[in-house]
């Protein structure tokens, strides 16, 4: 079958480990996903048309090598939600602030209870 014949593809979604599995529940609404559904150790959190399955699986060195990239329409936004939320002090996580980068991105760091590392960025419209 060619590409162009091939069914498409719907949508496709990370698993994202969790050590503390309701901890890292309550981290996740408080930086602004919403829980759609928890049951047999996966929740779904969702915010807009992105989402992803967070499960009641933890392996440490899994967690500490795994990354997520969140492309947003404002990183600035998500970044004043995660200082107002206090998610650093709250969850003892590490965050950077924003800042541009070379790729032509603004984005920031923050990680999550687990130490899965999250890059929150949006798109420096082009100059010229």
């Amino acid at each position: 079958m060619s590409a162009d014949t091939f069914p498409g593809v719907v949508e496709i979604k990370a698993f994202v480990p969790a050590k503390d599995f309701a901890l890292s529940i309550a981290f996740y609404q408080d930086l602004g996903f919403t829980l759609a559904s928890n049951e047999g150790g996966i929740a779904y959190f969702f915010c807009g048309e992105s989402s992803f399955l967070l499960q009641d699986f933890y392996v440490q060195t899994h967690a500490e090598n795994f990354m997520m990239h969140l492309l947003v329409d404002d990183a600035l936004a998500w970044w004043d939600r995660v200082q107002a939320q206090r998610l650093t002090e709250r969850y003892a996580v590490q965050a950077t602030p924003p800042a541009e980068r070379p790729w032509g991105m603004v984005d920031f760091t923050l990680t999550d209870p687990s130490g899965v590392l999250w890059r929150i960025a949006h798109n420096i419209p082009r100059r010229g």
